[in-house]
């Protein structure tokens, strides 16, 4: 798989992810310095082309560097839990129903990583994977998430409520976000793009709730719904994000 742009390689690079090789455009910048810096720190092969070189790889016009990498290696459920706790912080998590927009999974992945999600969970099907346009879009920060597919989203939903985590279903007309303690365990599903939470996750989980609406319209994009709901529990948890 083929990566460009110079946040999303420099983030593969400072989380140590695997690169195949990296291509930079003749004359760089300070900035493609520093990704080639940290690229012969972590022994990644650097290749030097001129720019039209560069485009007939990609065949669009870059940032003057590109990234060869394998296909993105997804983590396991336990992984999320066994991050919560190094972090001494209870689970929280972002489930995505059906999310085909690449922009909007990498959005999404972009403010979970921000906000201190302990991992996302997609399904296997109908739904999109972490590709080139998801690395881009969300600025690197797929390298530093934690992603889970798997194959039934509602057992997956059960196997959570089992260890204690609370489920809500994101979807307009219900009960305030604003109400709910998310003081516990949280993992907040996020419908898709078109339909919202499929029937059958919002009766596998435990309430549905809904972001407050002023205007005509009467739905927000997936990805700006996740945020705003994202945030509510981080409001609430008063985590300060700027401290490790």
């Amino acid at each position: 798989m083929i990566v460009e742009g110079i946040n999303v390689i420099r983030e593969l690079l400072k989380a140590n992810s695997k690169i195949d090789k990296i291509i930079v455009e003749i004359g760089k910048n300070q900035e493609i310095n520093e990704i080639v810096n940290l690229a012969n720190k972590n022994n990644v092969m650097v290749e030097t082309v001129d720019k039209k070189q560069l485009e007939r790889i990609t065949k669009s016009k870059t940032q003057g560097v590109i990234a060869f990498v394998p296909n993105f290696k997804y983590s396991e459920l336990k992984d999320i839990f066994t991050l919560a706790e190094n972090k001494n912080e209870k689970p929280f998590i972002v489930i995505l129903d059906g999310i085909v927009d690449p922009h909007n999974l990498g959005a999404i992945i972009r403010t979970c990583e921000c906000a201190g999600v302990h991992g996302v969970i997609i399904p296997e099907n109908r739904a999109c994977d972490v590709n080139d346009t998801v690395y881009k879009t969300s600025a690197g920060a797929v390298s530093h998430m934690l992603i889970v597919k798997v194959v039934n989203l509602s057992r997956t939903i059960d196997e959570l409520k089992k260890t204690g985590v609370w489920v809500y279903a994101l979807e307009a007309g219900s009960k305030r976000i604003y109400e709910c303690d998310f003081s516990y365990p949280t993992a907040l599903v996020i419908g898709s793009e078109g339909k919202g939470v499929s029937r059958l996750i919002k009766e596998h989980s435990d309430e549905i709730v809904s972001i407050d609406l002023y205007g005509k319209v009467n739905s927000l994009n997936a990805s700006n719904a996740a945020a705003i709901a994202v945030y509510e529990v981080v409001r609430q948890r008063r985590i300060d994000f700027g401290r490790n």
